[in-house]
């Protein structure tokens, strides 16, 4: 019967092995009702490592509840099956999101600066770099909050330069409003003002999602 299934040899030689740990080898494989639904979660596309997993969650809950004997039946594990794959899917589902969200949110880019090519990719950088930011303590950190924060000037800039003439007063407002400040024109104080604060003064004229 093992020949209708989905699974290779590998794949059911390794969940048998673990049924057969689970069981402390109090079992032999499994009944034919158990490759019945071996076929049927097949037909369904489980994986093995799934079915493995779910095996796991079945028998930590079984042994908290003090249940060590008693007839195990493959179908037992319905629910937890169920539950990993629900988990699967919604897992699959955030990742596709996350890899369409750049595109989604690029489109509300406005013209002439959504139809820049350059324009798109520098964005899309930007962006896998916000997504895949490690913790603020782990090891490099400080060098790919560098990278992102690059890859955000190089994006600004063009920004700034689609803008043309029309960057003009956008630039002076903010020039008057960091004086007003008390800020000392050129110090390293003021240029990171200047670079933080026009970064966001681009980002609403054209629209980028920030």
């Amino acid at each position: 019967m093992s020949e209708a299934l989905a699974y290779s040899r590998e794949e059911l030689d390794w969940v048998e092995a673990e049924w057969a740990f689970h069981l402390h080898g109090r079992s032999a494989f499994m009944s034919r009702e158990d490759y019945l639904q071996l076929r049927a979660w097949a037909g369904e596309g489980v994986p093995a490592d799934a079915l493995v997993n779910a095996m796991e969650a079945y028998f930590q809950r079984r042994a908290k509840r003090g249940r060590q004997g008693g007839f195990t039946a493959l179908s037992h594990l319905a629910r937890d099956v169920a539950k990993a794959m629900k988990l699967r899917a919604a897992l699959a589902r955030a990742e596709g999101e996350a890899a369409a969200a750049p595109d989604q949110r690029w489109a509300a880019v406005k013209e002439p600066l959504r139809s820049d090519p350059r324009g798109r990719v520098l964005f899309e950088a930007w962006q896998r770099l916000r997504r895949d930011a490690p913790a603020p303590d782990a090891p490099g950190f400080l060098e790919h909050f560098d990278a992102e924060r690059k890859a955000f000037r190089e994006l600004a800039a063009l920004a700034e330069q689609r803008l043309g003439p029309a960057a003009e007063p956008l630039r002076a407002d903010l020039g008057a409003r960091l004086r007003q400040s008390g800020l000392e024109p050129d110090s390293l104080v003021w240029r990171r003002a200047w670079e933080h604060h026009w970064g966001r003064i681009l980002c609403e004229a054209w629209g980028i999602e920030s």
